[in-house]
């Protein structure tokens, strides 16, 4: 993994820092921040971390989940290094309409925007947060416990523990070191699988009595009274959108959600060679070949039939 000797530089240069993960965070955009963040600390620099919306209550034990903030206040007449981590967009950041000086690009998806004075994307990558192990490691910094947990978080999150195609022998090396430096497998995966409360685990009952599958493509989705009804939060969705997979036939699984002003938001996730980015892409989304999603302004019924349509496509190129 080639690091930018010109971010490496400005990281060592550079005094004061705001790293912002994407709305709706996830594991890998919120361990590799508070991962960098320590580590930047520990050189003795300033940092912020921003993101617009809340840490989901499932990465709440992650250390130092508390240190994002959810408004910019001040932060940007410090003249802070603005860093983006697991997005390469302002708007996928919820920054649209704010003037930095200087902005670097740390991030693993497919689609990408021409964002970032420095730019340093690995589509081949598991994780931001694998990125984010090998830039504390080449800038020198020691990992610690803490430091482990969460990048050890942020590449199970996105290899799906280990279990998808994209856990390779330097995702596994870079697990060991980080097991080796204090993380521990079986407490952060009991976080992650099986801490649920009642009202969530009745929430996934709900949305599973929506799914509808046709031609190996499954669509499930939540609307806001299930999540009254249940008194769940949109974040309780987390990983909604992986459980269809578990049924051979399936090579599409999606998840449709009922989010704020008639918008909804679409989480896709395939099989193999399946490349739902492009479904992605279409509506002006993005993500990776496996897991993708946009936001659109729609009806329920006609974004359903859309989307079986985009499937059946996607499903015969593959």
């Amino acid at each position: 993994m080639k690091i930018p000797e010109s971010l490496i530089a400005d990281f060592r240069k550079e005094k004061v820092f705001l790293l912002a993960a994407h709305i709706g965070p996830d594991g890998d955009a919120i361990g590799s921040c508070l991962a960098l963040a320590e580590a930047l600390k520990s050189a003795g620099k300033t940092v912020f971390v921003y993101d617009k919306d809340p840490v989901p209550e499932c990465y709440r034990f992650m250390p130092g989940h508390r240190s994002f903030r959810s408004t910019l206040g001040k932060m940007l007449s410090k003249n802070p290094l603005v860093v983006l981590l697991d997005c390469n967009s302002p708007e996928r950041a919820a920054l649209e309409g704010s003037a930095f000086r200087k902005t670097v690009v740390i991030d693993h998806h497919e689609t990408e925007s021409d964002f970032g004075d420095i730019r340093w994307i690995e589509r081949a990558s598991a994780a931001t947060g694998l990125m984010v192990f090998h830039l504390i490691r080449a800038m020198g910094i020691p990992l610690t416990k803490t430091m482990a947990t969460n990048l050890y978080t942020a590449i199970a999150v996105d290899t799906g523990t280990f279990r998808y195609s994209n856990t390779d022998p330097d995702v596994l090396r870079a697990g060991a070191e980080l097991v080796e430096a204090g993380a521990r497998p079986g407490t952060i995966s009991e976080h992650l699988y099986e801490r649920w409360g009642e009202n969530r685990f009745e929430l996934l009952t709900r949305t599973l009595g929506t799914l509808q599958i046709r031609d190996g493509i499954a669509i499930a989705h939540v609307t806001k009274d299930m999540l009254k009804k249940t008194g769940t939060t949109e974040s309780d969705t987390e990983n909604f959108a992986n459980f269809p997979r578990i049924i051979d036939s399936v090579k599409i699984s999606v998840l449709i959600r009922e989010v704020d002003n008639g918008r909804l938001k679409v989480s896709m996730r395939s099989k193999g060679t399946v490349n739902v980015a492009t479904i992605a892409a279409a509506y002006g989304g993005g993500g990776h070949r496996n897991a993708a999603g946009f936001r659109i302004r729609a009806d329920l019924e006609t974004i359903i039939k859309a989307i079986f349509k985009s499937g059946r496509a996607v499903l015969s190129q593959s």
